[in-house]
């Protein structure tokens, strides 16, 4: 990759003097859909970190007579007592009816009524990452007695918007706590395969190949089938975060190993062996280093299959179990046909989980793009 195809050419003079990660990151900045994809990732995160504070209401709090609550459409405008139009952040309050013949439920507009939203108002008490006691919302209703639906209601009466909300910080949260747990295992045995060889190389490998033989979803359905059901739901989380790191720590370890296999001949690492550096030291501080462009890039990508992997295990019963909230939980409401038919925004969380899958992808690749050193800088 020349400067020429990284950075355009008024500011060539400048990149002639700039570090990797600088010309990485013209590289990146010019691919479109990863800024994009960037971007998307970051809100995500943002609402995994802010959950409590941006959801209306509580995740958990239930009410029968909202039962299948249909979404609510948002309005600015209303009409007031003396018919002019108002400026008001509001939905239309609905009212349930019973079919005389089928004698199901079903919600119908109430012209009389509206819902009105307040900003930074006062809502259910909630603690901030479980630390910090609050009452402001960014938005909920101006009424605590009232209740609106966005995005509809579930079999309980529960928003559905505050749900995918907190399940946004699971199913966003146990990607990266997997993927770090399985970059801890690639790299270590990854960097010991290829920097040793020999004896230990050939073991590690054969490991490696074995694990990569196994079907990956019935291992993930046999090992988490094994948990202990009395497990509490943060124990359990754990444990498919282990689970799911332990079956996907392969792919990297055969990238740094044949990345180290390349490296261990170099002018430094030979240069840092005769200093006498430890073999430790090696290959943390000076042969991992090299490649961590390339490492960041495995990781990205490996997030999303970490997002899928949880989200499939727990859509099968197989992973996180309520009350934890993730994408895969929520989705199990929508096993049952009929409940679909009644309630088809219960795939809301499916929205989120193609969006995060198709964004952390952008990302990936374009950090991948941008760290290829053999790589011509195009526009996406």
């Amino acid at each position: 990759m020349t400067v020429q195809d990284v950075v355009p050419t008024a500011s060539v003079p400048d990149a002639e003097h700039a570090s990797q990660w600088r010309l990485m990151w013209w590289a990146f900045r010019r691919h479109r859909l990863a800024m994009i994809g960037g971007t998307v990732v970051l809100i995500f995160y943002l609402i995994a970190l802010f959950c409590e504070f941006l959801s209306p209401f509580s995740p958990n709090s239930t009410s029968a007579r909202d039962v299948f609550h249909p979404p609510q459409m948002l309005r600015l405008f209303y009409k007031d007592e003396n018919g002019d139009r108002a400026f008001g952040l509001n939905v239309q309050a609905m009212t349930q009816k019973r079919d005389p013949f089928t004698l199901q439920t079903t919600f119908v507009p109430d012209p009389d009524r509206r819902i009105f939203i307040a900003f930074m108002g006062r809502g259910e008490p909630y603690k901030l990452w479980g630390l910090i006691p609050l009452e402001r919302r960014l938005f909920t209703a101006a009424n605590p007695k009232e209740r609106f639906f966005l995005l509809g209601a579930d079999r309980l009466g529960r928003d559905m918007l505050s749900r995918i909300l907190y399940g946004t910080r699971i199913s966003m949260t146990i990607g990266l706590v997997g993927v770090a747990l399985s970059l801890i295992l690639g790299v270590s045995l990854g960097g010991i395969s290829g920097y040793l060889g020999g004896k230990v190389d050939a073991i590690i490998q054969r490991f490696v190949e074995l694990i990569l033989a196994l079907p990956t979803i019935p291992i993930w359905l046999g090992l988490s089938a094994s948990l202990p059901q009395d497990w509490s739901p943060l124990t359990r989380y754990f444990a498919i975060t282990a689970i799911l790191s332990l079956v996907g720590w392969t792919e990297l370890a055969r990238v740094v190993r044949g990345r180290f296999l390349a490296l261990r001949t170099e002018d430094f690492v030979i240069a840092a062996r005769l200093d006498g550096a430890s073999r430790r030291r090696v290959i943390l501080r000076h042969m991992a280093p090299s490649m961590a462009s390339h490492i960041i890039a495995s990781v990205t990508l490996a997030i999303p299959l970490m997002i899928i992997a949880e989200t499939s295990l727990s859509f099968l019963g197989l992973g996180l179990q309520p009350p934890l909230i993730s994408w895969g939980v929520l989705l199990r409401e929508a096993q049952n046909v009929q409940t679909i038919s009644q309630a088809p925004w219960l795939f809301a969380p499916g929205a989120g989980v193609v969006l995060a899958v198709l964004a952390l992808n952008f990302l990936g690749d374009g950090i991948r793009d941008a760290a290829d050193p053999y790589a011509q800088g195009q526009s996406a």
